[in-house]
């Protein structure tokens, strides 16, 4: 019988391993991306909820270096899709192809079946396209055929849309909105990122080739595994879970808002404070905790009114207000 000392220590030494080898990310990512800390850092709560996440900035700010780059620096699988309107569902998830050796149906794996997908420009593609990654997003598998096929592990879609160019585009739907854990705006860098940038390119840098950027894997899928380990054992009180339902049921009275944050946003800020809480070192959630992960949490599980919109108001600024007026635990 295993000695539940012996079995706790254990469990806190790979959690401090693992701990400290996400820690290295940000370190190693920018060899190959700059100042975008704040993205690594929501891709890395994402991929230890399990969740998805939907990267917003306008063409040129590394969006796909920055998802190739954390996917070899996790020593992960990854695949780019494209997406455009004549893609076909199939085309994503996969389809069954006859055999004419064989006088069979054999099933060829889209590009869905890989660790990090990297879905560019999602909101470029239809409704049905779309609508395809819905089960890979939430079941994690792909049925084909009546047959379900189960996805690697670990499996994190990071989707892509561009938020100043709307021509034909078909802006997702709440219900896939709600599915992605966390929505990142990719800012434009600063002046000195910007000259750091040019520098690297002009030295040589290739953003195709991130081995020669000096870029190693410093993590992989058994370090995530004993991080989601410990961040399930991370202690949330019940002052803290009647402060992020407050906040959430704040957003549904608010006179700018059409729609609040449903019960399943709830539940995303919560494991998404959660997992930053263990990232910091602690073993316990505390309202900064909420306050850091509610603008990624929630910004796309909220639908503003028109006139508020046409007065300036965002997403963020009503989430901002909530969290001013809403009383924080001591």
């Amino acid at each position: 019988m295993t000695d539940p000392t012996t079995d706790s220590a254990g469990n806190t030494e790979d959690a401090a391993a693992a701990r400290a080898s996400l820690e290295t990310l940000r370190t190693e990512i920018a060899k190959a991306v700059v100042g975008q800390d704040p993205a690594v850092t929501g891709l890395v709560v994402a991929l230890l909820c399990r969740g998805h996440v939907l990267l917003e900035g306008v063409p040129g700010v590394a969006k796909t270096l920055l998802v190739r780059a954390l996917a070899s620096a996790l020593e992960l699988d990854t695949k780019r899709v494209q997406f455009t309107p004549d893609l076909m569902p199939s085309d994503v998830t996969g389809s069954l192809v006859y055999d004419t050796r064989t006088a069979e149906f054999s099933f060829q794996p889209g590009p869905v079946f890989t660790n990090l997908l990297l879905a560019d420009e999602i909101n470029r593609t239809p409704p049905k396209t779309q609508s395809s990654l819905l089960e890979a997003m939430e079941e994690r598998q792909v049925t084909v055929d009546g047959t379900p096929r189960p996805l690697p592990e670990p499996f994190l879609v990071a989707a892509t849309q561009n938020p100043v160019e709307y021509e034909g585009t078909y802006p997702l739907p709440e219900a896939q909105l709600d599915r992605f854990l966390l929505k990142l705006t990719i800012p434009l860098p600063s002046r000195e990122d910007e000259i750091d940038v040019l520098t690297r390119h002009a030295s040589g840098f290739d953003p195709r080739d991130l081995r020669a950027a000096g870029l190693r894997p410093v993590a992989g899928p058994a370090d995530l595994e004993a991080a989601r380990a410990a961040v399930a054992r991370t202690t949330v009180s019940a002052e803290i879970t009647a402060y992020v339902v407050d906040i959430c049921r704040a957003t549904r009275q608010s006179p700018s808002l059409t729609l609040g944050v449903s019960p399943r946003g709830a539940t995303a800020l919560l494991a998404a404070a959660r997992a930053w809480a263990w990232l910091t070192g602690r073993d316990y959630v505390t309202p900064d905790d909420v306050k850091a992960l509610a603008l990624p949490a929630l910004r796309h599980r909220v639908q503003l009114r028109p006139e508020a919109e046409m007065e300036g108001v965002t997403a963020d600024s009503v989430i901002n207000s909530v969290l001013a007026q809403v009383p924080v635990p001591r």
